[in-house]
């Protein structure tokens, strides 16, 4: 366990340091297939990360006139370094490809916060977002199978099995039943808030790629699976952004999420096996350092507190950024069954009335999730090559 403060002791590089160029943006992509999995699944989390800070420091600039220079400067970087990460994909991944990819994010990198999480009721409500992106992943690897002729494990690697979760026809909840309650920003662990801005940022990514990628299906079943899990995508942004405390300032969230930013980047640079990737993780932890440490300075300018107060205390090493299986199988066995009625988490006959009757509407005529994976059992190879054999 260490705190913040050994790493702020590091001011990392000015902003006025922090430049690029296209060709560094746009640089050579990794391998689909030779390159780890988790290297995949560290850039597609980072975007997240990088697309959520812009997303807040908009936000942001709209409360306070003061802020909106240095946001503006920060935000133009972190720009190019969402850039530089997203572009870090292959071309040779379909949009199916990286939706498979996407849910592997959002299953183990969800599973490794909640075994982080100190707060009980926050680590239960990871362990029950997790489920549900465990079936998203089973109904999109039928859909990739059946539209494409592919394995899904081609991108999962063996890292993430490949089974029913809690059946996503059984997601879509009233809203009531999506809020949770919030850590307390005076009690609560530096960790509990990381965790709450890096999973919220993670889950906002996956609900806005759905979104823009499920139109540009011809596929009937694939445009309706699209909406049906992006649904639940923008719940679990709504749940997951509600474990957050709402009397933090507009300083205290700016903070939080750049602390979570040097966090994650440093995670990612200790456990990177790839050196080019490696490389652009320790560079813009320098750089996030720099964002870090220009946030506390303004901190103490406006709000005139140390940013102690908000970033104290200690953090574990780093998320684990690597296979969660025998957790998850755990949480699968004990906690499929598992509902919500109103911010309480529930056995399944007890969940709320409003929640059954919002999805009996939703699903009335016909539900994408299990029509693409009626009859589907997945084994290595694609339903095309076991049949023909």
């Amino acid at each position: 366990m260490h705190g913040l403060t050994g790493i702020l002791d590091n001011k990392g590089c000015p902003l006025e340091q922090q430049r690029f160029t296209w060709k560094e943006m746009a640089s050579r992509p990794i391998s689909k297939l030779d390159d780890d999995a988790f290297t995949r699944v560290r850039i597609i989390l980072m975007n997240g990360v990088e697309n959520d800070a812009l997303r807040l420091k908009h936000h942001l600039a709209r409360f306070d006139k003061r802020l909106q220079l240095p946001l503006a400067q920060i935000r133009r970087v972190e720009q190019h370094q969402a850039t530089a990460v997203n572009w870090a994909l292959s071309p040779d991944h379909s949009p199916l490809e990286t939706t498979i990819a996407y849910e592997q994010v959002a299953i183990e990198i969800t599973a490794a916060v909640a075994q982080n999480e100190p707060d009980p009721y926050q680590a239960q409500t990871y362990r029950f977002g997790l489920l549900e992106d465990f079936d998203h992943l089973y109904r999109y690897s039928a859909m990739l199978d059946r539209l494409e002729g592919k394995d899904a494990n081609n991108i999962l690697q063996g890292y993430t099995d490949l089974v029913p979760g809690r059946p996503t026809s059984e997601h879509h909840r009233a809203p009531e039943s999506d809020l949770r309650d919030n850590y307390d920003k005076n009690n609560a662990e530096l960790i509990t808030k990381i965790h709450a801005a890096l999973i919220t940022g993670a889950e906002y990514q996956t609900h806005d790629y759905y979104m823009n990628i499920g139109p540009t299906f011809t596929d009937p079943v694939a445009r309706m699976l699209y909406a049906e899990i992006a649904s639940v995508e923008e719940q679990h942004v709504t749940q997951y952004e509600s474990l957050m405390d709402p009397s933090e300032s507009i300083m205290e969230k700016w903070l939080v999420h750049e602390a979570m930013e040097v966090y994650m980047y440093h995670s990612c640079a200790a456990q990177e096996p790839n050196p080019r990737i490696k490389a652009m993780w320790e560079r813009f932890l320098d750089y996030e350092l720099g964002h870090l440490n220009l946030a506390c300075d303004l901190f103490k300018q406006i709000e005139r507190r140390e940013p102690a107060e908000v970033l104290g205390g200690a953090l574990p090493d780093m998320v684990q950024i690597n296979s969660q299986r025998d957790f998850i199988r755990k949480v699968l066995a004990e906690e499929t069954d598992l509902r919500t009625s109103g911010n309480h988490f529930v056995p399944k006959e007890q969940e709320s009335p409003l929640s059954l009757e919002f999805r009996r509407q939703l699903n009335s005529e016909g539900i994408a999730s299990e029509i693409v994976s009626a009859g589907y059992d997945w084994m290595p190879g694609t339903e095309l090559i076991r049949k023909s054999s």
